[in-house]
């Protein structure tokens, strides 16, 4: 086969849909030396995002996400000769007939509009399109299989669940090395610290765990730091005012974003835990990183959280306040439980691997390309 991958928004955003193109990709060039591969990139970045004798870096000149993006996306995809295209970033090319893929990692757009841009709201918009236009469609939890059933009306034999999984680089360290890898990456952080790892923006519910963070502070007396570690996203200038109004500057602090995944397990391995109060997630990967280094995690009760997590974190209502300052107080209280849920969280990572996600996304492009469209 000729597989065309549309990994263009690499060259914008360095963010979740990126990396699982990216980690895809890298799995992908292990299990399979057979099939070619077309790298379809902004013409902008020069070196293919994965080095192997049958992946091909093509640039392309329509930009990602742009509005008038469609028929001259279309147009230059169609030249390729391609057997199949995957869309990792929901909406493939609309005016072809190359039989298509594409990967929906959750359907937030449609449940909580009002966290989205304008421009994102327009984007996302097509996916109901791009769902009947796919031969296939991957989603990335059966939280998100579900979505698109219920919330769509997509077939459900058209979907296949195909998890994602944490990249190999994340895993214990001793302190030392976890420090190392901070300091070499020019990163300032407490001794000890409750983490959150996402963009900074309303829809990661951070309005909720800096109240609780608050209430821990002030009702349990802990004097522990909270760092967010993530790049300023949509309405991130809501969440600073909140910080002040608070009282908290003093005790928040906000990395911004962290570029390596080397520091980023030096950051998950530092953390007394990870919370992550998120309203709604797909999948939820930053979970899993952090329990596959061994760090507790308490997230929300919505969306993919409990599938991912499983038994190995504590599931806290995304609204509940109190709960979170609760529960990061039981949590900092009871070193018992630390040691389970990091037992339980290692067991659990474990679970997931992208050479898994490799073979089963191989098999959804063959079927895809016996369907066709």
């Amino acid at each position: 086969m000729r597989i065309g991958i549309d990994v263009r928004l690499a060259y914008y955003r360095q963010g979740g849909i990126s990396w699982y193109a990216i980690r895809l990709l890298t799995a992908l060039a292990k299990i399979d030396t057979e099939n070619e591969y077309l790298l379809l990139q902004d013409r902008r970045q020069r070196e293919p995002l994965v080095q192997a004798p049958n992946f091909h870096r093509i640039g392309l000149f329509t930009p990602a996400h742009h509005r008038l993006e469609q028929w001259p996306l279309s147009l230059e995809t169609r030249r390729l000769g391609l057997d199949l295209i995957h869309s990792p970033d929901f909406i493939p090319p609309l005016h072809n007939r190359i039989p298509a893929v594409i990967t929906v990692h959750d359907l937030g757009f449609v449940l909580f509009p009002h966290f989205l841009t304008a421009d994102a709201a327009r984007y996302y918009g097509q996916t109901e399109l791009a769902a009947r236009r796919a031969s296939r469609i991957i989603a990335v939890s059966h939280s998100t299989a579900n979505d698109l059933v219920r919330l769509m009306g997509v077939p459900e034999a058209k979907i296949t669940v195909i998890y994602e999984a944490a990249d190999p680089v994340f895993s214990p360290l001793p302190r030392d090395e976890a420090k190392t890898h901070l300091a070499e990456a020019g990163l300032r952080v407490p001794d000890e610290f409750i983490l959150f790892v996402g963009t900074i923006e309303p829809r990661k519910n951070l309005h909720t765990l800096l109240e609780a963070y608050h209430r821990l502070r002030r009702d349990y007396r802990v004097a522990l730091p909270l760092v967010l570690a993530g790049a300023p996203g949509w309405l991130h200038d809501d969440i600073m005012k909140r910080v002040h109004e608070l009282g908290l500057q003093a005790h928040v602090h906000f990395l911004g974003t962290v570029a390596s995944n080397t520091a980023l397990r030096g950051l998950y391995n530092l953390a007394v835990m990870l919370a992550h109060p998120a309203y709604y997630e797909g999948f939820g990967l930053t979970v899993l990183e952090a329990m596959a280094c061994g760090t507790p995690v308490i997230c929300s009760n919505a969306g993919s959280l409990p599938e991912v997590a499983g038994d190995a974190a504590l599931l806290i209502a995304p609204d509940d306040t109190e709960a979170w300052a609760a529960a990061m107080y039981r949590l900092l209280d009871d070193t018992a439980l630390q040691a389970e849920l990091r037992a339980r969280g290692l067991r659990q990572a474990a679970r997931f691997s992208w050479e898994k996600a490799a073979c089963e996304t191989l098999a959804v492009y063959r079927q895809a390309v016996t369907v066709g469209v």
